[in-house]
């Protein structure tokens, strides 16, 4: 399920990771390739965290492995776990002078222009945060996160039987309330009476993985009456979706369908397709595009980001929202007006 900035991103400590939002389990520097010719281009992936089941940083590596396919060449992914292990990867990024470097999280923030500075012949793709002034071969890719969860808040207004909705955010920081601010707007559009209850922060020193502390907050949340509630915890979910069955409350999940994780209780979903961003991003940098001219934001029209009820496979998904059509009916209005530009669904950041 979401900034920068290097002393920021100390402070929310080791494995910490988002945008999104990040995380789950397994090692440092590990290489994942689809091969195709060992003379066509390399590309080369590097995460935040460990990819584990984070369905996020998984997405990145189902794009870079499709991009080396299409381009008869070769892809690699690093896995890094902490700001050292970041650094480490991206130098040995560059000492193999790929074609394309792509680098996803906030995290990388400052660490990206530092080296495209340093490196200005080497190409890098930074997804999911910006800096300002990038040098001309950072290319840089966000979300419109608040469009999603604009979708969902909608459901939840719509849905909501105390007229109380809300979230629970891994971090109380600017991308993660891109999540909250469009969650809120669409419940209030969907039902202008509906409270909107300020979101319970996660914290600790695992915010996006942490599923017992997210459990705690959860349950301490559905104390304020909310039957709605969005859990932007990354792999900390699970946690949220228990206090979600334990409790009787429904909750909304980020970054692929978690439907299955506890069903009847999880409405819906955002869906992040960073393996869209990356085809797209490294496709115009393959094709000569500048910085300046590539994709830089990606939301519903540019499929980017999506729900899981409006996706592929959504009669499958086991999503609560699948039983209720009238429902299904005016989030799809909704969807094509936001698309259309007929809507717009407000930036929190902005």
């Amino acid at each position: 399920m979401f900034f920068t900035k290097r002393r920021a991103t100390a402070a929310l400590v080791a494995g910490a990771a988002a945008g999104a939002l990040l995380l789950s389990g397994c090692s440092g520097n590990a290489g994942g390739s689809a091969d195709s010719s060992a003379d066509g281009p390399s590309f080369v992936y590097i995460t935040s965290d460990p990819i584990g089941q984070n369905e996020f940083l998984k997405s990145g590596k189902t794009g870079i492995e499709k991009v080396a396919k299409d381009n008869d060449g070769t892809a690699k992914t690093f896995e890094s776990k902490d700001e050292a292990n970041r650094r480490s990867n991206l130098e040995s990024a560059v000492a193999q002078q790929p074609k394309v470097i792509v680098m996803l999280g906030f995290q990388f923030g400052d660490m990206a222009k530092e080296f495209a500075t340093q490196y200005p012949d080497q190409k890098f793709l930074l997804i999911d945060t910006t800096v300002e002034n990038a040098p001309k071969n950072l290319y840089q890719a966000t979300f419109r996160e608040q469009e999603p969860s604009y979708l969902l808040g909608y459901e939840a207004g719509l849905l909501t039987k105390t007229n109380t909705v809300g979230s629970v955010l891994s971090l109380d920081i600017p991308l993660l309330k891109k999540y909250s601010g469009g969650f809120d707007e669409g419940a209030k559009a969907a039902k202008a009476d509906v409270k909107t209850v300020a979101p319970q922060i996660i914290g600790g020193d695992n915010p996006f993985a942490d599923t017992a502390r997210a459990k705690e907050q959860a349950i301490a949340f559905a104390g304020t009456g909310a039957d709605q509630v969005f859990a932007v915890g990354a792999a900390a979910n699970g946690g949220i979706f228990d206090a979600a069955k334990e409790k009787n409350f429904f909750a909304y999940g980020v970054d692929a369908n978690q439907c299955q994780m506890a069903p009847g209780n999880v409405v819906d979903g955002t869906v992040k397709a960073v393996d869209k961003v990356v085809e797209t991003v490294v496709g115009e940098i393959i094709d000569g595009k500048s910085a300046a001219d590539a994709t830089s934001s990606f939301g519903l029209k540019e499929q980017g980001m999506s729900i899981v009820s409006l996706s592929d496979g959504a009669k499958d998904s086991g999503c609560v929202v699948m039983e209720h059509a009238d429902v299904l009916k005016k989030v799809t209005e909704v969807r094509d007006q936001i698309v259309a530009g007929t809507v717009k669904v407000t930036d929190p950041t902005k």
